[in-house]
Protein backbone atom coordinates (compact mmCIF):
# COMPACT_ATOMS: atom_id res chain seq x y z
CA UNK A 1 0.00 0.00 0.00
CA UNK A 2 1.32 3.05 -1.21
CA UNK A 3 1.38 6.63 0.48
CA UNK A 4 -1.95 7.58 -1.68
CA UNK A 5 -3.53 4.75 -0.56
CA UNK A 6 -2.90 4.39 3.03
CA UNK A 7 -4.45 7.82 3.20
CA UNK A 8 -7.49 7.24 0.95
CA UNK A 9 -8.49 4.09 3.20
CA UNK A 10 -7.63 5.70 6.02
CA UNK A 11 -9.61 8.66 5.33
CA UNK A 12 -12.14 6.24 4.17
CA UNK A 13 -12.34 4.37 7.72
CA UNK A 14 -12.66 7.83 9.80
CA UNK A 15 -15.70 9.00 7.93
CA UNK A 16 -17.51 5.60 8.49
CA UNK A 17 -16.93 6.03 11.57
CA UNK A 18 -18.04 9.64 12.05
CA UNK A 19 -21.24 9.02 10.21
CA UNK A 20 -22.50 6.92 13.04
CA UNK A 21 -22.18 9.18 15.77
CA UNK A 22 -21.61 6.94 18.56
CA UNK A 23 -20.26 3.42 18.68
CA UNK A 24 -19.21 0.08 21.34
CA UNK A 25 -16.53 -1.52 20.03
CA UNK A 26 -16.15 -5.49 20.56
CA UNK A 27 -12.83 -5.52 21.70
CA UNK A 28 -10.42 -8.55 21.78
CA UNK A 29 -7.05 -6.60 21.73
CA UNK A 30 -6.10 -8.30 18.46
CA UNK A 31 -4.93 -6.41 15.17
CA UNK A 32 -8.49 -5.68 14.08
CA UNK A 33 -10.63 -4.55 16.85
CA UNK A 34 -7.81 -2.17 18.14
CA UNK A 35 -7.14 -0.63 15.11
CA UNK A 36 -10.83 -0.05 15.22
CA UNK A 37 -10.98 1.01 19.10
CA UNK A 38 -8.40 3.37 18.40
CA UNK A 39 -9.51 5.28 15.18
CA UNK A 40 -13.05 5.42 17.01
CA UNK A 41 -11.42 6.64 20.19
CA UNK A 42 -9.81 9.35 17.64
CA UNK A 43 -12.87 9.69 15.60
CA UNK A 44 -15.63 9.87 18.37
CA UNK A 45 -14.15 10.96 21.62
CA UNK A 46 -16.05 10.29 24.49
CA UNK A 47 -18.80 8.83 22.33
CA UNK A 48 -16.61 5.77 21.90
CA UNK A 49 -16.19 2.65 24.02
CA UNK A 50 -14.94 -0.80 24.12
CA UNK A 51 -15.97 -3.96 25.82
CA UNK A 52 -13.96 -7.01 26.26
CA UNK A 53 -16.33 -9.84 27.12
CA UNK A 54 -14.13 -12.46 29.13
CA UNK A 55 -15.11 -15.93 29.22
CA UNK A 56 -14.51 -19.51 29.59
CA UNK A 57 -12.95 -19.39 25.97
CA UNK A 58 -10.40 -17.00 26.27
CA UNK A 59 -7.12 -17.41 27.54
CA UNK A 60 -5.33 -15.54 30.11
CA UNK A 61 -2.61 -13.60 28.61
CA UNK A 62 -5.20 -12.86 25.87
CA UNK A 63 -7.15 -10.74 28.82
CA UNK A 64 -3.60 -9.26 30.08
CA UNK A 65 -2.59 -8.21 26.54
CA UNK A 66 -6.37 -6.72 25.78
CA UNK A 67 -5.50 -4.28 28.63
CA UNK A 68 -2.16 -3.92 28.10
CA UNK A 69 -2.80 -2.32 24.40
CA UNK A 70 -6.04 -0.56 26.03
CA UNK A 71 -3.93 1.25 28.17
CA UNK A 72 -1.95 2.48 25.87
CA UNK A 73 -4.34 3.37 23.33
CA UNK A 74 -6.20 5.04 26.04
CA UNK A 75 -9.41 2.63 25.34
CA UNK A 76 -12.67 3.52 27.52
CA UNK A 77 -12.91 -0.22 28.14
CA UNK A 78 -15.00 -2.30 30.10
CA UNK A 79 -13.82 -5.84 31.38
CA UNK A 80 -17.09 -8.01 31.63
CA UNK A 81 -17.49 -11.49 32.58
CA UNK A 82 -19.14 -14.73 30.70
CA UNK A 83 -19.05 -17.57 33.57
CA UNK A 84 -20.36 -20.25 31.49
CA UNK A 85 -20.47 -21.69 28.11
CA UNK A 86 -23.61 -21.57 25.96
CA UNK A 87 -25.24 -24.91 26.01
CA UNK A 88 -24.65 -25.06 22.04
CA UNK A 89 -21.49 -23.54 22.03
CA UNK A 90 -20.59 -26.88 24.63
CA UNK A 91 -21.84 -29.17 22.01
CA UNK A 92 -19.89 -27.37 19.77
CA UNK A 93 -21.33 -28.21 15.70
CA UNK A 94 -20.06 -26.65 12.79
CA UNK A 95 -22.23 -23.40 13.39
CA UNK A 96 -20.90 -22.97 16.77
CA UNK A 97 -19.90 -19.78 16.46
CA UNK A 98 -22.94 -18.43 15.60
CA UNK A 99 -24.45 -19.57 18.57
CA UNK A 100 -21.50 -17.28 20.61
CA UNK A 101 -21.83 -14.51 18.58
CA UNK A 102 -25.12 -14.18 19.08
CA UNK A 103 -25.20 -13.91 22.69
CA UNK A 104 -22.27 -11.61 22.63
CA UNK A 105 -24.43 -9.37 20.52
CA UNK A 106 -27.27 -9.54 22.99
CA UNK A 107 -24.74 -8.28 25.90
CA UNK A 108 -22.75 -5.72 23.67
CA UNK A 109 -26.45 -4.29 22.44
CA UNK A 110 -27.49 -3.90 26.17
CA UNK A 111 -24.09 -2.31 27.12
CA UNK A 112 -24.69 0.06 24.40
CA UNK A 113 -28.08 1.22 25.24
CA UNK A 114 -26.80 1.68 29.16
CA UNK A 115 -24.25 4.01 27.62
CA UNK A 116 -26.47 5.97 25.33
CA UNK A 117 -24.00 4.56 22.18
CA UNK A 118 -25.53 4.69 18.72
CA UNK A 119 -24.09 1.27 17.35
CA UNK A 120 -22.31 -1.85 18.32
CA UNK A 121 -19.15 -2.85 15.58
CA UNK A 122 -16.60 -5.73 15.18
CA UNK A 123 -13.72 -5.89 13.36
CA UNK A 124 -14.46 -8.24 10.60
CA UNK A 125 -13.15 -7.16 7.56
CA UNK A 126 -12.60 -7.93 3.99
CA UNK A 127 -10.71 -11.16 4.64
CA UNK A 128 -13.10 -12.69 7.14
CA UNK A 129 -15.24 -13.08 4.16
CA UNK A 130 -13.53 -15.98 2.57
CA UNK A 131 -13.53 -18.10 5.73
CA UNK A 132 -16.11 -20.65 7.55
CA UNK A 133 -17.62 -17.86 9.78
CA UNK A 134 -21.06 -18.55 11.27
CA UNK A 135 -20.29 -15.80 13.45
CA UNK A 136 -20.95 -13.27 11.40
CA UNK A 137 -23.89 -13.95 10.11
CA UNK A 138 -25.59 -13.88 13.99
CA UNK A 139 -23.41 -10.59 14.52
CA UNK A 140 -24.84 -9.43 11.02
CA UNK A 141 -28.58 -10.18 12.07
CA UNK A 142 -28.45 -8.99 15.52
CA UNK A 143 -27.27 -5.16 13.78
CA UNK A 144 -23.50 -5.25 14.53
CA UNK A 145 -21.87 -3.23 11.98
CA UNK A 146 -18.76 -3.68 10.36
CA UNK A 147 -16.62 -1.22 9.05
CA UNK A 148 -13.97 -2.56 8.07
CA UNK A 149 -16.11 -3.69 5.30
CA UNK A 150 -17.95 -0.64 4.62
CA UNK A 151 -14.84 0.68 4.26
CA UNK A 152 -13.49 -1.81 2.05
CA UNK A 153 -10.57 -2.74 3.95
CA UNK A 154 -8.59 -6.84 3.82
CA UNK A 155 -6.39 -7.94 7.07
CA UNK A 156 -3.40 -6.93 5.13
CA UNK A 157 -4.92 -3.31 4.66
CA UNK A 158 -5.76 -2.98 8.66
CA UNK A 159 -1.90 -4.07 9.39
CA UNK A 160 -0.63 -1.58 6.92
CA UNK A 161 -2.45 1.45 7.71
CA UNK A 162 -1.80 -0.03 12.20
CA UNK A 163 2.03 0.06 11.42
CA UNK A 164 1.92 3.35 9.19
CA UNK A 165 0.26 4.90 12.22
CA UNK A 166 3.13 3.81 14.72
CA UNK A 167 0.60 1.33 16.29
CA UNK A 168 2.90 -1.53 17.90
CA UNK A 169 0.31 -4.38 17.29
CA UNK A 170 0.36 -3.87 13.94
CA UNK A 171 2.45 -7.55 13.76
CA UNK A 172 0.42 -9.12 16.26
CA UNK A 173 -0.03 -12.82 15.43
CA UNK A 174 -3.65 -13.98 14.69
CA UNK A 175 -5.67 -15.04 17.90
CA UNK A 176 -8.91 -17.12 18.12
CA UNK A 177 -10.79 -18.67 20.90
CA UNK A 178 -9.65 -21.61 23.11
CA UNK A 179 -12.81 -23.66 21.45
CA UNK A 180 -11.25 -23.24 17.67
CA UNK A 181 -8.73 -26.10 19.16
CA UNK A 182 -11.25 -28.90 19.40
CA UNK A 183 -12.39 -30.60 16.56
CA UNK A 184 -16.41 -30.04 15.75
CA UNK A 185 -18.83 -32.57 17.63
CA UNK A 186 -16.50 -33.33 20.10
CA UNK A 187 -17.96 -31.95 23.40
CA UNK A 188 -16.34 -28.19 24.85
CA UNK A 189 -15.30 -28.64 28.76
CA UNK A 190 -13.29 -26.42 31.14
CA UNK A 191 -11.16 -29.29 31.54
CA UNK A 192 -9.81 -29.36 27.59
CA UNK A 193 -9.85 -25.66 27.32
CA UNK A 194 -7.72 -25.54 30.32
CA UNK A 195 -5.17 -28.21 28.91
CA UNK A 196 -4.88 -26.90 25.77
CA UNK A 197 -4.27 -23.27 27.27
CA UNK A 198 -1.53 -24.63 29.49
CA UNK A 199 0.12 -26.33 26.56
CA UNK A 200 0.07 -23.01 24.61
CA UNK A 201 1.41 -21.36 27.16
CA UNK A 202 4.25 -23.76 27.74
CA UNK A 203 5.50 -23.17 24.07
CA UNK A 204 4.73 -19.62 23.59
CA UNK A 205 6.92 -19.58 26.93
CA UNK A 206 9.73 -21.28 25.41
CA UNK A 207 9.65 -18.64 22.27
CA UNK A 208 7.00 -19.78 19.59
CA UNK A 209 4.65 -16.90 18.69
CA UNK A 210 2.73 -18.47 16.13
CA UNK A 211 0.91 -21.87 17.66
CA UNK A 212 -1.67 -23.84 18.08
CA UNK A 213 -2.52 -26.81 20.07
CA UNK A 214 -5.51 -29.21 18.56
CA UNK A 215 -6.48 -31.78 21.01
CA UNK A 216 -8.88 -34.82 20.30
CA UNK A 217 -9.35 -37.54 22.71
CA UNK A 218 -5.90 -37.80 24.23
CA UNK A 219 -4.15 -36.54 20.94
CA UNK A 220 -2.21 -33.17 20.97
CA UNK A 221 -1.32 -31.98 17.53
CA UNK A 222 0.68 -28.86 17.21
CA UNK A 223 0.83 -26.56 14.26
CA UNK A 224 3.72 -24.50 14.04
CA UNK A 225 5.06 -21.97 11.58
CA UNK A 226 7.35 -23.24 9.14
CA UNK A 227 10.32 -22.21 10.20
CA UNK A 228 9.91 -23.57 13.22
CA UNK A 229 9.01 -26.86 12.52
CA UNK A 230 12.61 -27.89 13.16
CA UNK A 231 12.57 -26.28 16.69
CA UNK A 232 9.45 -28.07 17.52
CA UNK A 233 11.25 -31.54 16.61
CA UNK A 234 14.23 -30.72 18.68
CA UNK A 235 12.15 -30.24 21.83
CA UNK A 236 10.03 -32.85 21.20
CA UNK A 237 11.14 -34.67 24.45
CA UNK A 238 10.78 -31.59 26.55
CA UNK A 239 7.40 -30.98 25.15
CA UNK A 240 6.08 -34.64 25.31
CA UNK A 241 7.33 -34.72 29.00
CA UNK A 242 5.31 -31.24 29.62
CA UNK A 243 2.15 -32.34 27.56
CA UNK A 244 1.78 -36.04 29.55
CA UNK A 245 1.50 -34.16 32.82
CA UNK A 246 -1.28 -32.83 31.37
CA UNK A 247 -2.76 -36.31 30.63
CA UNK A 248 -2.04 -35.93 26.94
CA UNK A 249 -1.30 -39.29 25.37
CA UNK A 250 -0.16 -38.81 21.98
CA UNK A 251 1.63 -35.64 20.83
CA UNK A 252 2.09 -34.77 17.13
CA UNK A 253 2.81 -31.91 14.59
CA UNK A 254 1.31 -31.18 11.79
CA UNK A 255 3.60 -31.13 8.68
CA UNK A 256 1.84 -28.99 6.78
CA UNK A 257 2.15 -26.10 9.71
CA UNK A 258 0.00 -23.01 11.43
CA UNK A 259 -2.91 -22.13 9.34
CA UNK A 260 -6.01 -20.21 10.64
CA UNK A 261 -8.93 -22.01 10.55
CA UNK A 262 -7.42 -25.55 10.05
CA UNK A 263 -10.63 -27.25 11.98
CA UNK A 264 -12.29 -26.28 9.11
CA UNK A 265 -10.59 -28.27 6.49
CA UNK A 266 -12.86 -31.13 7.14
CA UNK A 267 -15.89 -28.56 5.80
CA UNK A 268 -14.48 -28.37 2.68
CA UNK A 269 -15.09 -30.96 -0.26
Amino acid sequence: MDIEEHRDRYEALKQKISRRGSMLIAYSGGVDSALLAAVATDVLGENAHCVFLDGPLVPRNAVIDAQRIGHDLGLSLDIMKKSRLNDMVRKNPQDRCYYCKKEDAQILKQRARERGLSWVADGINLSDMDEHRPGIIASTEEGIIHPFIEAGLTKEDIRNIARKRGYDFWNKPSAACLSSRIPYGKEITEENLCIIEIAEDYLYSRGFRQIRVRLDTGTARIEAEDADLHRITAMRNDIVREFRRLGITYVTLDLQEYRSGSMDEVLKG
